[in-house]
């Protein structure tokens, strides 16, 4: 059985758009079979995002395992100071990337990665990366992009993510606590827990 994290290009395409509202706007997106949360807007992604959007958040962005693109897109329209990476190993997924930020008006502040974690992003760092993990994925996925954050983020520069409660979000905030020396629940949202945590100057 093929997963949303998979490479499987082979998976019959049946698009379909994706909307939700936030900020005021309504979000078109294109989605697709083979990427997660296909048929809306994921509740996780919405819970950070209803977050992150009034934060302007600025500089340069990574949504690691950005799917269609809803985190990474909705930040950079909502954010026009933001350049924004998006970054997957699913090429369906990245393809649907380009394609919505060219609807949106987005590609010429958007950069589309494939990357199976981060593989193929060495030597970029970052202001803020944003994270919905792929928990199904396991968590020697999962740990290991709260441990490569730390290499990709400028001193200052903040992880977002969201986990939810039941899934495993008092473990993992633990240990990128103990990654990070630092973390902080900004908000609970219907059984999800959205955390920053900084990178401390050394």
């Amino acid at each position: 059985m093929a997963h949303y994290f998979d490479l499987d290009p082979s998976l019959a395409s049946k698009e379909r758009n994706i909307k939700y509202f936030i900020d005021g706007r309504v979000i078109t997106l294109v989605s697709d079979n083979g990427v997660f949360s296909k048929d809306k807007l994921d509740e996780g992604s919405f819970a950070l995002l209803k977050v992150l959007v009034p934060l302007r958040l600025s500089g340069k962005i990574l949504d690691l395992g950005c799917g269609y693109g809803p985190l990474g897109l909705t930040i950079a329209l909502t954010s026009p100071e933001a350049r924004v990476d998006l970054a997957d190993i699913n090429t369906r997924a990245l393809a649907l990337c380009e394609k919505n930020a060219e609807l949106l008006g987005l590609s010429p502040r958007v950069t589309v990665l494939q990357s199976n974690i981060y593989e193929n992003l060495e030597g970029k760092t970052y202001d803020s990366i944003v994270l919905n993990p792929p928990i199904r994925a396991g968590k020697v996925v999962t740990y290991a992009m709260y441990e490569g954050a730390l290499t990709h983020l400028i001193d200052g520069g903040s992880l977002f993510i969201v986990i939810r409660k039941n899934q495993g979000a008092p473990s993992a905030s633990k240990y990128i606590e103990s990654l990070f020396g630092n973390i902080t629940l900004l908000k609970k949202d219907k059984g999800y827990y959205i955390y920053q945590a900084k990178k401390m100057s050394k």
